[in-house]
This record gives C-alpha cells, sequence and structure tokens, in this order.
C-alpha cells in the first residue's frame, strides 16, 4: 500500500535488519532446507533472501521495486532476484517447495488475493508475517508532539482487510485458503541509532518517509524537533531500544 520507489538504499541501512527479526522463528517453522526451493516474495533488499541462501536453501527472490532489486544485487549477488508482484506472480503452480512472504500482506492492496497467490505457487509449505506492533508506533508519537495531522492511510475494501492482531491474520489466511495454518507471535527488541532512524525518514522509507516528504520546511523542523525529544527520552548507551512484536503464520501443504 504505501509507495517504495526508490527507497533501496534507505531502507537497507535502516529497516531491513528489524525485518529480519522474523528469521529464527520462520526457519523453526520450514525446518532445515535438505536441498530444498524457497521463493521469497517482497524480497527488499535482498537480507533475508540472503539469510535463507546461507541456511542451505536454493532461493529464488520476487521483488517489484527496481531500488530494492539493484541493492539486493550488489550486496546480495549469489540470490538470483527476479521482478514480480502479487496477486499475480510470474510462476506455475507448486513452482517452489516453500514460499514465503515478510511483512508483504500488511502492504498490498489484496491481502487475501496475495495470502491465496503465495499458496498457489508452493508445493510442500507456506508462510508469511505481518506486524502486530509495527515501527508506526514511534513515529505516531512523534507526530504527535510535532502537532502534524498522521497520513492518511488508503483503507483496504472490507472483504479484504482483516485485524492486525495474530487472530485476525489467522483468520485472513484460512479465508485464502490456507489449511492448518499455525500462527505464533514474536515480541524483540530492536536496538537502532537515531541517525539510522533519521535517514530512513530522510531516505522516504514507509509512512514516516512519506509524512515527511509531504511537509513545509516549518512542519519538518517541528517534527525533527519532536523527534529528538523521543530520543532523547528513550536513548540507552546511544541506541534506542525499540521493542515490535510480529504474527508469524506457516502451513504445510503435504
Amino acid at each position: 500500500m504505501k509507495d517504495w520507489v526508490g527507497v533501496g538504499e534507505a531502507y537497507s541501512a535502516s529497516y531491513a535488519a528489524l525485518c529480519a527479526g522474523t528469521f529464527p522463528l520462520l526457519q523453526a517453522a520450514l525446518g532445515a532446507a535438505h536441498g530444498r526451493t524457497l521463493l521469497d516474495v517482497g524480497s527488499g533488499d535482498g537480507t533475508l533472501a540472503d539469510a535463507w541462501a546461507t541456511a542451505g536453501w536454493m532461493v529464488t527472490a520476487c521483488e517489484p521495486e527496481p531500488s530494492m532489486r539493484a541493492v539486493s544485487s550488489a550486496r546480495h549477488p549469489r540470490v538470483r532476484v527476479l521482478d514480480g508482484a502479487l496477486p499475480g506472480l510470474p510462476f506455475a503452480d507448486g513452482s517452489f517447495d516453500v514460499v514465503i512472504a515478510n511483512f508483504v500482506l500488511n502492504h498490498v492492496a489484496t491481502p487475501r488475493t496475495a495470502a491465496a497467490e503465495l499458496r498457489r505457487v508452493a508445493r510442500s509449505a507456506v508462510a508469511a508475517t505481518t506486524w502486530t506492533l509495527s515501527p508506526s508506533w514511534l513515529w505516531a508519537e512523534v507526530t504527535r508532539r510535532a502537532v502534524l495531522a498522521p497520513l492518511a492511510g488508503q483503507r483496504l475494501p472490507e472483504s479484504e482487510d482483516f485485524e492486525r492482531t495474530a487472530e485476525g491474520f489467522e483468520g485472513m489466511l484460512r479465508d485464502a485458503g490456507w489449511r492448518g495454518v499455525g500462527v505464533v507471535e514474536h515480541t524483540w527488541t530492536w536496538t537502532v541509532a537515531p541517525d539510522v532512524l533519521w535517514a530512513s525518514v530522510e531516505g522516504g522509507v514507509a509512512g514516516a518517509g512519506a509524512l515527511y516528504a509531504a511537509l513545509d520546511t516549518e512542519e519538518r523542523q517541528r517534527f525533527r524537533r519532536a523527534f529528538d525529544e523521543v530520543v532523547d527520552e528513550r536513548l540507552v548507551d546511544g541506541v534506542l531500544p525499540l521493542e515490535h512484536r510480529a504474527a508469524i503464520a506457516s502451513c504445510s501443504l503435504l
């Protein structure tokens, strides 16, 4: 749903590390590679795809944003990255043993249709994640202190939307045809330097970056002052310990 055009470098230098925090639980859910093939849909800068390759999987990455593919190819050259997007992936039914989508279904316009598409191209298992406590909580606090209107997100049609909880995510996936889906909730703390977070804003990453890009000069100054206030209150030994939480779903097709 958010516009990610041109943010590959900024995303890779910031939120890529946060989003990779789901890898241990995804790996536990899917088991050892044993030479199996894996498709990483919405692979971003390739951080997670490269982690799967390191774990022994035969990985194909699929990412629609050119700047993300460029960063992925430069930093993770052993991972083949293709142009493709949900809900119409350019693969035949059952093309890959396992298909994953890490923090993708919370961005697409048709989550149920997209989830069904993930299942279509998977042969033995499919897995996906979504935020239940996303990075937006921090930026909502900054926006409030800056006395700015929050970015108005585009609402999904009722037929496609889902409650952003583990239960809501599971229900949406069941509606999309995932049978025997299991969902666990994972909480972890991302420790990040303030300048990394601020670079993500100036780089246009996610909702905070889109909001900042739309502000005038005076509003940007207020936003920066509010950000510095929040940082001063939360800083521990030079970094920000920020709690995040995600629902991690997996489903065996065998």
